[in-house]
């Protein structure tokens, strides 16, 4: 079902509601609600992208895979972004896996239309050239992070960057599922799990964990999330 006007369809997306409202009336027949179901693949890397998902609610992951299998995560997407920006430079195909996370839903777009909707208008190429720039400072700060924290430290951080996108201080995510997402074993995961519970910072049962302390979860996480959490703050403020 396709979205008639942006009216009696309100959105919960940063991007589109930025538009002015004749630009976002013209874009919305383009847009196709859907449900956004944990573990689906929105995009496969180095394979041809359908659409671009405009996120209302969830949790995107996009994930590197490497030959041997193995995945690590690379940024997240919530409802400040959209689920591929490569589309946004020209390209055809994405170098990442995009996957649910945490399920949601989003606007969907053709990603023919879209790319002729990106030059056609400045003000939409505008802002999601802004999204892209704070998408890339993400990417580059996870880099770090990985490369030069504790898993403890990194999960903490984590665990609140998912939180502060979501809304919500429950997360509906597996060891196993967040393992995959930091590049390391599960093993290493229940440990520093293990760790932050002991510590009264989250609660962790089957499928779920909650964050209980905040500040103290923010202590035990590095100097990572403190910075994306500002970059966060100041661009969905904007």
């Amino acid at each position: 079902m396709s979205i008639s006007n942006a009216q009696t369809h309100p959105t919960k997306t940063k991007l589109l509601p930025s538009l002015a409202p004749g630009v976002y009336e013209g874009l919305s027949k383009h847009l196709e609600p859907v449900k956004l179901e944990q573990g689906k693949v929105l995009h496969e890397p180095e394979e041809p992208i359908s659409h671009v998902y405009f996120v209302n609610s969830g949790l995107i992951s996009l994930l590197s895979l490497l030959e041997d299998g193995s995945t690590i995560e690379i940024g997240v997407v919530g409802r400040e972004g959209l689920s591929d920006t490569s589309s946004l430079l020209g390209a055809s195909v994405s170098p990442h896996q995009a996957l649910v996370q945490i399920p949601g839903d989003a606007l969907r777009m053709k990603i023919d239309v879209f790319k002729e909707e990106v030059k056609r208008n400045g003000e939409f190429q505008a802002l999601l050239l802004r999204y892209a720039s704070l998408l890339i400072a993400q990417i580059s700060q996870v880099a770090v992070c990985n490369t030069l924290h504790t898993i403890e430290e990194r999960l903490a951080r984590w665990l609140l960057m998912c939180a502060l996108r979501v809304e919500s201080d429950n997360l509906p995510l597996t060891q196993e599922f967040i393992s995959h997402m930091l590049g390391v074993r599960r093993a290493g995961v229940t440990v520093a799990a293990r760790t932050l519970q002991s510590a009264g910072l989250i609660k962790y049962n089957r499928g779920d964990i909650t964050i209980i302390d905040h500040e103290g979860l923010e202590a035990a996480s590095c100097e990572c999330y403190q910075d994306g959490k500002d970059d966060f703050i100041s661009y969905m403020e904007s």
